[in-house]
């Protein structure tokens, strides 16, 4: 079954309940200023209120923009009324268009369905290029230097997330919830495990060890 994302600032929206629809599954996630830290599978639908606590709607949307995994998401920008400026601003911050506010899951997804009524979904790019790593993501695989890198699934996962976001400390805590792996209580010496099964794969591809532990913070994975 395909899922498909649909991103929101909506304060309640981790309280709007996913529905299965003509094989397709529609999950609502709660977004913030940091957008870039989980991994996302599937096509994204973002609804970004004009107004947030902690940044600008605009800011969040063209953060969203500049997300590998989100850059090809449909984002619509909530407004709080009816402003051609405003309007004008949205569209250039990169929206792809706008609807007047307040909304809940029943407006959110009769605008998703009213856009895109036969299923035709945009993705994210198919591929990953950071460096000497590349990660085709259809495939599941990937290299470096063209070498394949020889990976299980949840490595595969843990490898994209630290690529993803290269040259960055990384907490534990936010590594198991980039995996989607907080729903249930996980040690984080955990990921330490992971980060030394996935060190043996890379250095066999002809890597070294670009991952470097950070002591008391977490991992950062060194790529030019």
């Amino acid at each position: 079954m395909l899922i498909a994302n649909i991103f929101l600032t909506h304060e309640n929206a981790e309280e709007f309940e996913p529905l299965e629809h003509n094989g397709t599954r529609y999950e609502f996630v709660q977004i913030s200023a940091d957008v870039s830290q989980k991994l996302v599978d599937g096509p994204v639908w973002a609804f970004v209120d004009w107004v947030l606590d902690d940044m600008s709607g605009l800011e969040l949307c063209r953060r969203l923009r500049a997300n590998p995994q989100t850059a090809q998401a449909h984002i619509t920008m909530v407004l709080e009324d009816e402003n051609l400026e405003v309007r004008k601003r949205a569209l250039q911050a990169g929206a792809d268009d706008y609807m007047i506010g307040p909304i809940d899951r029943r407006t959110v997804l009769d605008r998703v369905f009213a856009l895109n009524p036969c299923g035709g979904f945009r993705f994210a790019a198919d591929r990953f290029q950071r460096g000497p790593l590349s990660i085709d993501l259809l495939a599941h695989r990937a290299f470096w230097n063209d070498e394949v890198i020889d990976v299980n699934p949840n490595e595969f996962r843990l490898l994209r997330l630290l690529g993803e976001n290269a040259n960055r400390i990384l907490s534990r805590e936010e590594i198991i919830a980039g995996l989607g792996k907080d729903a249930e209580p996980i040690d984080e010496r955990t990921v330490d495990v992971w980060i030394g099964r996935l060190r043996r794969p890379i250095k066999a591809a002809g890597g070294g060890n670009p991952l470097r532990t950070v002591r008391s913070l977490g991992y950062v994975f060194d790529l030019d």
